[in-house]
């Protein structure tokens, strides 16, 4: 296929084996680049917040959101008020996906897991649950009242202790309604009209009304992100988040007009966001551009999704579908969507995608919002080596070990003799202990 093909909606179009190394580049190291001016007023937002507790978020509220607070935590009421306001077709969707997201969360509980190395030893690895978790939900663009069931209730079935939720006060002071009643739904046990930077330290270092958490998840803006990684020494947080990904395998027997609608639909959340097409043929692919090109003037949000196709989109073509997988594999999406013949197949032999859907009638988009596995994922490329959050993430491991006298005796030789080889006398003569008594 060439350039001349496609329209120009694509920052890139043409042959998947035929791309330079500098566009391959592009598409491959895709990782947010650090920015200067964003970790530095980061820092100073981190710094004030640590110094000022209350008082610095109450400030950043007025400067950054023109927002006047009187207090930062929103009544429990409100919430309840927000649930009870929602029009029974949205109610009825979020309980939907409420319950969806415990069932399939419930399922990956972890086990007590017990090992007898030798006789005589016990080795115990015990799951326990977090103590408190912060879940940090968007204002801006979109209120995101999806993240917040994503994040609370994986945590509420771990057994985490407390659940906290901060988001961004809009014109009222106060998060968006469906952010306060998916708050309820999800059993939130405090929410604060809290966002941005400000929100992250507050979680991660406490002040006098919002308390200290063990871990925070949930996406944000660049400022969002960058706070996570600079507290990530002093709390856990979930995998470094960048823009929505979008990377579709499609060969002819998937509806070119689904396809269109599938990348129009994850390249609105954000200009920056990534959305790349791997088309089996030249037709398949000029159909989908056109298909494109008719739907995108009719789209609300059209000029965030053009801003993101042109700016780091790609409709590319391969000639197999292994060709297809093993680029895949490289780019390591956040969502593949395997819109063709074989797509289960293919999808045994894909390793580094953040989440996998199987043939076109499985939208990303309920994914998004309603199958229940989790939306949020690792971006850039983290897909290699990070999960997706899932109830896992609420846990932290406690190893107990027991070692009886029979045991300890066979081991103190052993155990002696290696540290002496590594200079550690006094180990050495701890671990001979044993065979003296």
């Amino acid at each position: 296929m060439t350039s001349s093909t496609v329209a120009p909606t694509f920052r890139l179009s043409g042959d998947l084996a035929a791309l330079s190394p500098c566009d391959r580049a592009l598409l491959l190291e895709r990782a947010t680049p650090a920015d200067s001016a964003i970790s530095k007023v980061t820092r100073s937002i981190i710094d004030r917040v640590r110094g000022e507790g209350d008082d610095a978020l109450l400030g950043l509220a007025a400067e950054l959101d023109r927002i006047a607070l009187k207090s930062l935590e929103v009544p429990r009421e409100l919430c309840e008020t927000a649930l009870a306001n929602l029009p029974a077709q949205l109610r009825r969707a979020m309980l939907r996906s409420a319950a969806n997201i415990e069932t399939v969360h419930r399922q990956s509980l972890p086990a007590i897991v017990e090992s007898v190395p030798e006789p005589g030893m016990r080795i115990v690895r015990r799951p326990d649950p977090l103590r408190r978790v912060g879940v940090y939900a968007p204002g801006g663009r979109a209120a995101y009242a999806s993240s917040v069931l994503m994040g609370a209730i994986p945590a509420r079935v771990a057994g985490v202790s407390e659940v906290f939720l901060c988001s961004p006060p809009d014109s009222t002071g106060l998060p968006a309604p469906t952010v306060l009643a998916a708050a309820a739904i999800a059993g939130i046990d405090r929410v604060f009209a809290v966002g941005g930077a400000g929100a992250i330290a507050a979680l991660a270092y406490g002040t006098a009304t919002i308390p200290r958490v063990d871990r925070i998840v949930g996406p944000g803006n660049s400022y969002v992100a960058e706070a996570k990684l600079q507290v990530s020494t002093v709390v856990g947080i979930d995998s470094p988040a960048g823009p929505s990904e979008l990377l579709v395998i499609a060969d002819a027997t998937a509806s070119s007009q689904t396809i269109a609608l599938e990348v129009l639909a994850q390249a609105e959340h954000d200009p920056m966001a990534v959305v790349v097409v791997v088309a089996l043929g030249d037709d398949v692919a000029a159909a989908i551009a056109v298909e494109i090109d008719t739907q995108l003037p009719l789209q609300p949000r059209r000029a965030i999704i053009a801003a993101a196709l042109s700016d780091r989109g790609a409709l590319l073509t391969a000639n197999s579908l292994d060709e297809a997988v093993a680029f895949a594999n490289e780019f390591a999406p956040e969502h593949l969507l395997l819109a063709c013949g074989g797509a289960e197949g293919a999808a045994t032999k894909v390793k580094t995608a953040g989440t996998i859907f199987l043939g076109v009638t499985s939208s990303v988009t309920y994914g998004d919002y309603m199958s229940g596995a989790n939306h949020v994922l690792p971006t850039g490329g983290t897909a290699r080596f990070y999960s997706g959050l899932s109830v896992l993430d609420f846990f932290r491991w406690t190893t107990v070990q027991e070692i009886d006298r029979s045991a300890a005796a066979r081991l103190g030789i052993d155990v002696a003799i290696f540290a002496e080889a590594e200079g550690l006398p006094a180990h050495a003569a701890a671990a001979a202990a044993w065979n003296r008594q």
